[in-house]
């Protein structure tokens, strides 16, 4: 007997469930079909909406870069609403109740007299015509004028023949030509120094003084100028290195870089764009000129064994240095840019305005808190009590970041702002340990200004023998500035020393450097009585 099965049959027709069960749960179906089309809706919509926002802020981001104010201060992000409720603003000018500036002397320059009489006719009663009678003393005022006058140096060597019959001295006897700066070159120390000062001091471009001094009735040709220039390139490299190795004994330095257009074609280099690197120290200021803009530069600059305080804004380089990583050199970021980013974000998201405002204010209150404590170092129970009152703000400004961070529903543009507040948080509070670091980088963009401007007016360097000599002046000149030394006399008085050393670097460059002059060469070379050293090129 076959062996039988319990289970149902199965259908040999189609199933009368199954259409009924389509067409009954079709609805219901293509409802949760469309629900979810209509999240994926809302979601592209959000990310759209949200990538508007963000377009529409670079918009007005690219507007304030290109028309609005440059300056960063507060009021700058503020929108000028009247308020009549506030403060009228402070006028410009001499502020009542502050000691008015000090008056300039002038009591160092020369004085040329002048006599005024009365002429003859006005010398006499205009009544009964007596004559009037003089009296001791007169009535002094002063004048200030310049004149510059051109002139040619006619240098006429005695010849000599010898009268005896010893044969020592055949011939005629010349005496001796008068030592040049630039063998066979017409241009003398003053005409050099003026050169040297108006182009890397005054940035003008070399074109631009050479018509100034055509009015003067000095037409010189730009090559004369230029072959000038390159072969004082020489006499300036052993002055250049000893700053350099003085800079590299500092303990705090400010660096920063900017673009500099050499306009050389160098083998494995694509472009024209070099970079000016600036490293400013107390007492010395050192410019690097150098092909790029890697870690590498900052690295063989200060060397192996450098140690210190490095002030820096956030750029990648600067903590990539092989000596920051050691922890030979610590970077202590600067303020000026974290304030810098909250200052654009108030520009760019205008309905965060207050946040971003509360920041600058809180930053602000940092840095008030920071001058109190460093005009009242050398007072130890002061110290105390500002030093303890700016370490519980900065921490409190740590906490609050922290605590905004920790929102889900943070802004994404806050929380960028604020990522790179805490990610460079360690480098932004070396000040707290050091109060001898200030809180930006603001002396290093300072000494950048100037150099700029030559790059504005004269595009660069045109090779890069000029570039190096670029590079050398700017760091002489400012390291000159630092001292309240005058670059002319300064000047004057080095390329005599070279002149008179057969037209090369004098022995004794040592004594040329700020920091070892003499009491008599100060004083002759100081801004405040410098006095005009004799051309003898």
């Amino acid at each position: 007997m076959a062996p039988t099965c319990s289970a149902p049959p199965l259908p040999e027709g189609p199933c009368p469930v199954c259409p009924r069960l389509a067409v009954e749960f079709e609805p219901w179906r293509q409802a949760g079909y469309w629900k979810a089309q209509h999240q994926r809706a809302l979601e592209r919509e959000a990310l759209l909406r949200q990538e508007n926002e963000q377009l529409r802020a670079q918009l007005r981001l690219r507007e304030q870069q290109l028309f609005g104010r440059k300056t960063e201060t507060a009021a700058a992000a503020i929108p000028t609403t009247a308020n009549p409720t506030a403060a009228p603003p402070r006028r410009r000018g001499q502020q009542r109740g502050h000691k008015g500036p000090r008056r300039r002397d002038y009591s160092h320059l020369p004085v040329v007299v002048e006599e005024h009489e009365l002429p003859a006719d006005q010398s006499c009663c205009q009544h009964c015509h007596r004559p009037f009678v003089p009296v001791s003393g007169t009535e002094d005022s002063t004048i200030l004028e310049i004149e510059v006058k051109a002139h040619r140096r006619l240098i006429r060597r005695h010849r000599y023949r010898p009268s005896c019959a010893c044969g020592v001295h055949p011939g005629i006897v010349t005496a001796p030509p008068a030592p040049r700066v630039v063998a066979k070159s017409l241009l003398g120390v003053s005409l050099l120094v003026e050169v040297l000062v108006d182009k890397y001091l005054s940035y003008r471009p070399t074109y631009r003084l050479l018509a100034d001094l055509k009015t003067r009735d000095v037409d010189l040709s730009l090559g004369t100028v230029t072959d000038a220039l390159q072969r004082l390139l020489p006499l300036f490299e052993p002055v250049y290195e000893a700053l350099a190795a003085y800079s590299r004994q500092q303990p705090l330095w400010h660096g920063d870089e900017t673009r500099w257009l050499v306009f050389a074609t160098v083998e494995g280099k694509v472009g024209f764009r070099w970079y000016l690197w600036v490293f400013h120290a107390a007492q010395v200021v050192v410019f690097v000129l150098a092909q790029g803009r890697a870690h590498d530069v900052p690295e063989q600059y200060l060397g192996p064994k450098a140690e210190g305080i490095m002030v820096v804004d956030r750029y990648k380089a600067y903590q990539a240095i092989n000596q920051v990583k050691t922890g030979h050199i610590v970077l202590a970021f600067c303020w000026a840019h974290v304030r810098r980013d909250f200052v654009t974000h108030a520009r760019t998201w205008p309905e965060q305005e207050g946040w971003a405002l509360d920041w600058v204010e809180r930053i602000g209150q940092i840095y008030q808190y920071n001058d109190e404590r460093g005009a009242v170092v050398e007072e130890p129970a002061a110290f105390a009590v500002a030093d303890a009152r700016l370490r519980a703000a900065v921490t409190a400004l740590g906490t609050q970041g922290e605590t905004e961070l920790a929102d889900p529903q943070l802004h994404p543009a806050r929380r960028k702002v604020l990522e790179s507040l805490g990610n460079h948080w360690t480098g932004l509070t070396v000040f707290v340990e050091h109060p001898e670091v200030p809180m930006d980088n603001n002396t290093a963009e300072r000494a950048q200004r100037g150099p700029v401007v030559g790059r504005k007016n004269y595009y660069g360097s045109g090779a890069v023998w000029a570039g190096r000599l670029a590079a050398m002046m700017f760091s002489l000149l400012q390291t000159l500035c630092l001292w309240n030394l005058n670059p002319r006399a300064w000047l004057t008085a080095y390329l005599t020393a070279c002149a008179e050393a057969g037209g090369g670097p004098p022995a004794e460059v040592e004594r040329f450097l700020p920091w070892n002059l003499s009491a008599e060469d100060r004083g002759h070379w100081s801004l405040a009585g410098a006095k005009d050293d004799k051309d003898t090129s």
